[in-house]
């Protein structure tokens, strides 16, 4: 199992349109076969950061996850709704 907790700063006016776009990401990468979890957390005492929660059963799985057409829609997405760069931990 590979689990990957992505780090997100959003600006302030970007929040609900990330939190859509997010949600809809989510929501097909949980369809993916070699996707066992995908929790998009937001954080309650800064509304403007976020946690994504994703496990993978290996890395093969995640890295296909990064080719996927929803993927990459939500990449190009949110590119300038953050306030600065994403970061994970694996």
């Amino acid at each position: 199992m590979l689990i990957v907790l992505v780090f997100i700063h959003v600006k302030p006016r970007s929040v609900e349109a990330f939190k859509a776009a997010s949600m809809e990401n989510a929501a097909r990468c949980i369809r993916e076969s070699g996707c066992a979890r995908f929790d998009v957390i937001q954080q309650l005492d800064d509304p403007t950061r976020f946690v994504l929660y994703e496990a993978y059963r290996t890395q093969a799985d995640n890295d296909l996850h990064k080719q996927s057409a929803h993927y990459l829609k939500w990449r190009e997405a949110v590119a300038d709704m953050q306030a600065e760069e994403r970061y994970s931990i694996k």
